[in-house]
């Protein structure tokens, strides 16, 4: 929701707001991903007598609603504020993982896969929503770097700990235990956030504000695609990393499942922790006159080109070297991930259209996951290695790089009510111009 300044409910303390919506994001995959833990318990499998192609539809499940309820996410939250639609949906996500550790047929463990992925659709509009109203542009790059970290953790921690749980108690106790204990995200989240839902009037403004920015205005401007492409080609890299990395560590490169562990987790600290120094490095390049677009492009397309390093610890013949391209090019990823975001879904795009847009960007990432872990499996069994899934996601990366010198510009940017995006608005602060 966008209003005058002395209408905006700004937080006293944006980053304690901040903190709340990174736990939050490690909070979500968590929750997504301890299926992963759970299709690996044996007794989990007996339980419910799963063959392989059921698996695959337990795993898929939360992808079919997260994408497609993006956009509807979206368009809520720029409508009707970020705190009471995001408080709905975490309790309701957190409702469906304990009570998957209670359900016994498997037509009911799918529905809360769905159910899942569809309350959880709201975490990233909601959350860049609340950030492109709180933090001013030299701010954005560190804030997001601190907020995608919960990204990046969550699957570092979620999967030993639901492991931890399911070895030590059962399958049944850790879905409960992570639904339950993770409502107590929310007594923070109300007390602490202010409530921006709208009064009529607002509600009235906002929605005439809103749809300045239809969904096919933003699918008209190359910027909207380009960050679609690079949300795509960045998700292709990462949601491989989830799915095969520890495949690949233990298949081709002998560790052990433990030790291969081990090393997803440097993997996913180290992007985590680039991410937000380079976010913080713009904001101060941002801060002492630079100008936006450019520098964000900069490490955006420096940050895919580092990620190439990839395709070496493929060819690398030992596995020390192979170990060291591995960590090291998901860790310079990170140059491209609060840089891309904050770029494609707040410095370019104009505020009434954040929630929309990030929605649509989202639908992106989630395709990029389905289409990496198939494509990545598929070329796998062609090649007998794992050096033409490397070999894509050098592709993809490459691809990154041109698509954001190209379309990444400020002239193609949406426009709304016909006003050029670095044009003031009424409580907008204008663009860097060169």
């Amino acid at each position: 929701m966008e209003t005058s300044d002395t209408q905006r409910p700004a937080a006293a303390n944006p980053w304690s707001i901040l903190l709340l919506l990174a736990i939050a994001l490690l909070i979500s995959f968590i929750d997504r991903t301890s299926l992963s833990s759970a299709l690996a318990d044996k007794n989990f499998l007996r339980e419910f007598g799963l063959t392989s192609v059921e698996r695959g539809w337990l795993n898929s499940a939360f992808f079919w609603t997260y994408g497609l309820f993006q956009l509807v996410m979206g368009w809520i939250v720029d409508r009707y504020g970020v705190k009471w639609p995001y408080a709905v949906c975490f309790a309701l996500w957190c409702a469906a993982t304990a009570l998957t550790g209670i359900v016994t047929t498997l037509g009911a463990l799918i529905a809360m896969r769905l159910v899942i992925g569809a309350a959880e659709a709201i975490v990233i509009p909601a959350s860049y929503r609340w950030m492109g109203d709180n933090f001013q542009e030299s701010q954005k790059g560190l804030a997001v770097g601190l907020f995608t970290m919960g990204g990046k953790f969550g699957p570092a921690i979620g999967a030993p700990v639901a492991a931890w749980m399911i070895v030590n108690h059962s399958w049944q106790a850790m879905f409960i235990l992570t639904g339950v204990v993770g409502l107590l995200w929310l007594a923070p989240w109300l007390l602490m956030l202010k409530s921006d839902l709208p009064s009529r009037a607002q509600m009235a403004a906002a929605k005439k504000r809103a749809s300045s920015v239809t969904l096919g205005g933003l699918l008209a401007s190359p910027v909207v695609w380009g960050g679609m492409i690079n949300n795509f080609c960045y998700g292709y890299f990462t949601f491989y990393c989830m799915t095969w990395m520890p495949a690949y560590l233990v298949e081709q490169r002998g560790l052990s499942l433990e030790n291969s562990g081990l090393y997803t987790f440097f993997s996913f600290a180290g992007i985590a922790i680039v991410a937000t120094i380079a976010g913080w490095v713009a904001d101060r390049m941002i801060s002492r006159g630079g100008d936006a677009v450019k520098v964000r492009k900069g490490f955006v397309i420096a940050g895919f080109i580092g990620g190439t390093t990839v395709l070496l610890g493929a060819y690398a013949e030992s596995l020390t070297m192979a170990l060291f391209w591995n960590v090291l090019s998901l860790s310079l990823l990170g140059f491209v991930t609060a840089n891309n975001t904050t770029l494609c879904k707040l410095t370019l795009i104009p505020k009434p259209a954040i929630g929309l847009n990030t929605g649509l960007q989202q639908v992106a990432t989630s395709l990029a996951g389905g289409v990496s872990a198939s494509l990545s499996g598929w070329l796998l069994h062609v090649g007998g290695n794992y050096e033409l899934p490397m070999l894509a996601i050098f592709g993809f990366l490459v691809l990154g790089a041109v698509n954001s010198l190209v379309l990444l510009q400020r002239k193609w940017a949406p426009k709304v009510n016909d006003t050029p995006l670095d044009q003031p608005q009424a409580d907008a602060h204008p663009l860097p111009r060169t």
